[in-house]
């Protein structure tokens, strides 16, 4: 999955995903590894790692119950689905994600686009790699849309509350959660260094409060314990198979965000991770799940809203600040972490070049405008059209089970695979993870008529643009590939017929053999060279960081000519001036004032050629034509920079 980076369609900035409050700088971890810093990193991941499976208490089991289909408030149903909730946790995300997918780690980086790159760096089998790479795209497409609902849905269950204790102000609702989103989302450009320091120990004071008023509300019907048999979901799915199926539509809620574990391994460690959701996560969810279902079975009339009727009357004020900052938390890491996957998305040739700006240098934080406000708007149009978070949760669950089941693809690759695991042992874990995931994805998908198709729609789109992005990149690359002139004949051409003047000239390249059309043109039209010209492509690794000792590769062409190919990993910043002075390949070192970079723009030219379908072909032309500018992506000095464009066909 090498992506090569030229002036035409290839990739863009940033490294360093914007998730997470430590990390990797040059290929290190920052802060030290002692316990002291673990346990920091531990409460950290709570406020990053968990915050969507966190706010899953504010409407899991009330949906279950509540929702498109509703259960009977029984004894029988009550246990069943605390059953289902708590072995759901144990099997999805402590066995697959916390203690096998977290191994599975490229250089120490997770999430589907990192494992993805694992496998085509260390695969050996072609047959099935287009394959994978396909389901790994659609991964990340299902992740764009449960992207868009997560906020809604989050912040949406938190605010009302409002409702909840004062029942007149229910009209207020939906304008405090746009607004609250709206001011999310504006203050993305102005980073979030400070705050996050604060993430992790707010939800650590959320995560003991709810297990508190959990246990609390166990304390007056402490048999229900008893729901975390296993033989209580047995029991209810042979007593009512159906309706128990379908509440697995909502009870799958209670996992939801289990996929950030393994996204977020890289910016906390597994060990961080691991320790937080064992200690303090999941223990919180179970206490908070099961004083829920204490206080349904004393009264029913708490399925209003069984999350905030937990809390005294003296407290209701206060868990819901503490809920709303929770849910503002949870969706703050979601938006993090979506230009955190647009970013290693650009990097790995699947997303057009973007602009990308950095909001904190010390923390590697980013911020891509152009994705913010596709997300606001997507976001604000779930809340005005949902209007509640019963109706947002009908378009839950869809796409992170669909993710989900994906993994599990990838994860047999892994085992079977590069890992090598006996089959006696990989096949029965890995039936069992799809099997799980197949049934829970099979109930959401009942949920389409009520509004299960609106992220099926928005994954369709981004799998569209994703796919046709690469297509036609690698469509582009093969015709300039075909035309061009070999550097062995050019240079002794050039080097007889042409004018040489001082400087130095870099022409960016998208291929690693014959000469980039910008350097033909500038002969064309100038009729002069530099006295050394440098031909320059750079090459994004499958790995995340590229020691800087073997970053650049230089060959000597004699006359003044030199072919470059920088490397850089796909959580790298693309700096290339910066790499240029690293460099001391190419005679004299470069003086950023002497050197001029040449850059060539196409302008596609939808045709009939065999490749793509025309519709897709003038699709790629419009994403070609606004993606951001490779100058701005190559971190060159703006006064430095000639654009030569061309037209051609694909």
């Amino acid at each position: 999955m090498n992506a090569t980076n030229d002036a035409t369609p290839d990739n863009a900035p940033k490294p360093v995903p914007a998730r997470g409050i430590h990390r990797k700088v040059g290929g290190r971890r920052i802060g030290g590894q002692g316990g002291v810093q673990a346990t920091r990193l531990a409460v950290g991941a709570m406020g990053i790692v968990f915050g969507d499976i966190g706010t899953s208490p504010l409407y899991a089991l009330r949906d279950t119950f509540a929702g498109r289909h509703r259960l009977p408030l029984d004894t029988l149903h009550i246990y069943g689905i605390i059953s289902l909730m708590f072995w759901s946790m144990l099997i999805m995300v402590t066995l697959k994600y916390v203690i096998i997918m977290m191994r599975a780690d490229n250089r120490g980086e997770g999430g589907s686009l990192a494992l993805l790159a694992l496998i085509n760096r260390e695969g050996t089998e072609k047959r099935w790699g287009r394959g994978v790479i396909v389901l790994g795209v659609l991964a990340t497409a299902l992740f764009y849309a449960d992207a868009m609902i997560t906020p809604a849905v989050s912040v949406m269950g938190a605010i009302e509350g409002v409702a909840v204790y004062r029942p007149e102000y229910h009209y207020v609702v939906v304008p405090i959660v746009v607004l609250v989103l709206i001011a999310l989302f504006l203050i993305q450009d102005r980073g979030t260094a400070r705050v996050a320091y604060f993430f992790g120990p707010i939800m650590l004071v959320y995560f003991a409060t709810i297990a508190v008023l959990g246990a609390w509300s166990m304390a007056g019907h402490p048999e229900v314990l008893a729901a975390l048999s296993p033989h209580f979901a047995i029991e209810m799915f042979v007593a009512d198979p159906w309706r128990g199926f379908l509440a697995m539509g909502a009870a799958v809620l209670a996992v939801t965000g289990a996929e950030a574990l393994y996204a977020d391994m890289g910016y906390f460690g597994r060990n961080p991770i691991r320790l937080s959701w064992l200690a303090v996560v999941l223990p919180a969810l179970v206490l908070n799940y099961l004083g829920q279902a204490a206080l349904l079975l004393r009264d029913h009339a708490a399925l209003e809203s069984p999350f905030f009727l937990l809390a005294p009357h003296w407290f209701q004020w206060p868990l819901l600040i503490l809920a709303s900052l929770a849910a503002i938390i949870a969706s703050q890491a979601v938006i993090s972490g979506v230009f955190s996957v647009t970013q290693q998305g650009i990097q790995l040739g699947f997303i057009p070049r973007l602009t990308i700006r950095h909001t904190s240098q010390a923390l590697g934080q980013i911020y891509i405008p152009a994705i913010n406000q596709v997300l606001l708007i997507a976001v604000i149009v779930m809340v005005v059209v949902f209007q509640r978070s019963t109706n947002l949760t009908a378009t839950y669950g869809v796409a992170v089970t669909g993710a989900m089941l994906i993994d599990n693809v990838l994860l047999a690759v892994v085992l079977l695979k590069l890992w090598q695991w006996r089959p006696i042992f990989a096949i029965p874990l890995i039936g069992l993870f799809f099997v799980v995931d197949a049934v829970y994805l099979a109930a959401n998908l009942t949920k389409v008529p009520d509004g299960g198709w609106a992220p099926l729609l928005m994954s369709a789109v981004v799998f569209i643009l994703l796919t046709t992005w690469s297509r036609g990149r690698a469509l582009l690359r093969k015709n300039m590939a075909t035309s061009g002139i070999p550097l062995e004949v050019f240079t002794k051409s050039a080097h007889a017929s042409a004018i040489r003047v001082p400087g130095t000239a870099v022409f960016m390249a998208s291929a690693t053999a014959g000469v980039p059309s910008a350097l033909l043109h500038n002969m064309k039209h100038n009729k002069v060279l530099h006295e050394r010209i440098v031909l320059m492509t750079v090459q994004i690794e499958d790995t995340p960081f590229v020691d800087p000792a073997t970053r650049a590769a230089v060959r000597d062409f004699g006359n003044g000519f030199y072919r470059v190919k920088l490397r850089f990993g796909f959580l790298e910043e693309t700096d290339v001036p910066a790499a240029l002075k690293d460099t001391t390949m190419c005679g004299a070192p470069f003086d950023m004032m002497r050197t001029s970079f040449f850059l060539s723009r196409q302008t596609l030219l939808p045709s009939d050629t065999p490749g793509m379908a025309l519709w897709r072909e003038k699709l790629f032309s419009w994403m070609l034509r606004n993606s951001a500018s490779a100058m701005e992506f190559f971190r060159l000095p703006t006064n430095r920079v000639v654009e030569l464009g061309s037209q051609i066909k694909i």
